[in-house]
């Protein structure tokens, strides 16, 4: 019989009934029955003490440790036998555990209690969204700029960063005439971002540091980083005209060369012979050169005959050629001087995609003021009258049957204006004309433009299906949104 209610029971070493021993023994005394979590809305992150933030999902093993944690000391009394969560509603901002604990008590005897404990999600920022959101809090800054009228290795450069998740680490982004400014909490990610960008495009560094404060007890020194990344000038379709040694020795090249791709090195490609030659940053900066034009004194040209180059003596120490391209002689004439006879003859790159009447891209050396020191050297025989850069198509019939899109990086703009927007649209072009470059860019598929049929297809080069990522939009945050399924 039970010593307290007398009930008859099995022998066991208290003498007691279960209920009897519950009312006599708590052997959940001492341990917390409620506490306090605290999350960070803007990274979705749970604060593990001291002072770590750790990223946990609903019902994750991760939030369950760091749960159990808040109690540890007190479960050391006790032998935890099973624990898991209890659901709540996502908005709730609670969590319940439901833990299973055993201790030994009166006469060697192991009592076994279930019970709940609650804690409250409160809301605190991490001192990384506390930067962030001060904007002013940095410790090293990148200055990335390029001295050049067109973007277009900008806008590359763009693509490169949100691919690689490179913006993550940054508190703020600014834009400016030349280039972009990339604020960081710490050096170390600056000189990430340093070694990133000189290995993705053509460029030179070089570093300062200021010293805000010193700690003379401490001997602890506070110092801000300025980073200074300048890219080379160079963009593509810029013809520009090579330093007679450069040139050389490149696979005795001609001097003027038209620029086809910017990535980790400058390509270049003799229109005259197909030659090609890549010149990565340091040979820039030892034998600089510059582009002849602007984007601005593209000359639209008719072509009025063409003809492919089969075979092409190569000369001595002659380089590598291009297998993209064909080789082609035209005979050309500016569409504002269709009413003249005045035709020009060149040769072309772009023999493979130019047919009689099309209307072409160039620029028109044979009248104007060339302002370079190695052009003004070149013998005149030597300098082709014009040089054709790319094929023309009807851009705002390309507009709209764009059914694609780029993601953009977050950032501080200037007042934008429509020369701004003009160079994006060649931009995007250039990413339908060249596969090469599109390789190293996420495309997403714009569901708002309809697919069209290829009926009235004009032959404008166009990007397909396979090619294009699904654009992915989250709508609610760690805790789950208001009706939505809990994360797990």
């Amino acid at each position: 019989l039970c010593c307290q209610c007398g009930v008859p029971i099995p022998p066991n070493p208290a003498n007691m009934c279960v209920g009897c021993l519950r009312a006599q023994v708590d052997i959940t005394e001492g341990i917390p029955k409620q506490g306090t979590v605290h999350f960070c809305k803007q990274c979705e992150r749970y604060l593990q003490p001291p002072g770590t933030w750790i990223q946990c999902a609903l019902e994750s093993r991760e939030l369950l440790a760091l749960c159990l944690k808040k109690i540890k000391a007190s479960l050391s009394k006790v032998r935890l036998i099973d624990a898991g969560f209890i659901w709540t509603e996502p908005h709730s901002k609670r969590l319940k555990l439901k833990l299973t604990v055993q201790k030994e008590v009166i006469n060697g005897a192991v009592l076994q209690q279930v019970f709940v404990v609650e804690y409250i999600v409160q809301s605190q920022m991490c001192e990384d969204c506390h930067r962030i959101e001060a904007k002013d809090f940095w410790k090293a800054v990148v200055q990335v700029r390029q001295k050049t009228v067109h973007k277009k290795t900008f806008y590359y450069l763009e693509q490169l960063i949100l691919k690689h998740r490179l913006h993550q680490n940054t508190l703020r982004i600014k834009e400016i005439h030349d280039g972009l400014d990339f604020y960081y909490s710490s050096k170390q990610h600056a000189q990430k971002m340093v070694d990133f960008l000189q290995c993705t495009v053509p460029s030179r560094s070089k570093s300062s540091q200021r010293l805000i404060s010193h700690d003379i007890h401490s001997n602890v020194y506070n110092y801000k980083s300025t980073f200074s990344v300048e890219i080379v000038p160079i963009c593509k379709d810029n013809v520009v005209c090579l330093s007679p040694k450069l040139a050389q020795s490149l696979g005795n090249m001609s001097q003027i060369c038209v620029c086809i791709r910017v990535t980790s090195t400058i390509h270049l490609i003799d229109p005259r012979t197909l030659q090609i030659a890549e010149i990565d940053g340091n040979t820039y900066w030892r034998h600089p050169f510059h582009s002849l034009f602007h984007p601005k004194q593209l000359e639209e040209f008719i072509i009025m005959d063409i003809s492919r180059v089969h075979e092409k003596k190569k000369g001595a120490g002659a380089g590598a050629r291009s297998n993209k391209h064909t080789l082609a002689e035209a005979w050309v004439r500016k569409t504002s001087e269709l009413d003249t006879d005045h035709q020009y003859f060149c040769c072309t790159h772009l023999g493979h995609i130019l047919n009689p009447g099309d209307l072409v891209l160039g620029f028109d050396l044979a009248n104007c003021n060339l302002n370079d020191e190695f052009a003004n050297k070149m013998n005149p025989q030597h300098i082709p009258d014009v040089v054709l850069i790319k094929k023309s198509y009807d851009r705002s019939k390309r507009q709209r049957r764009r059914n694609w899109k780029l993601q953009e990086l977050e950032r501080d703009r200037e007042a934008t204006d429509t020369d701004d927007e003009r160079q994006y649209q060649d931009f995007l072009e250039d990413l339908e004309e060249d596969e090469t470059i599109r390789k190293n860019v996420n495309i997403y598929r714009n569901a708002d433009i309809p697919v069209e049929s290829d009926t009235d297809d004009d032959g404008a080069p166009r990007i397909s299906l396979a090619e294009m990522l699904e654009d992915l939009h989250i709508s609610q945050d760690a805790t789950g949104g208001e009706g939505a399924e809990m994360l797990t």
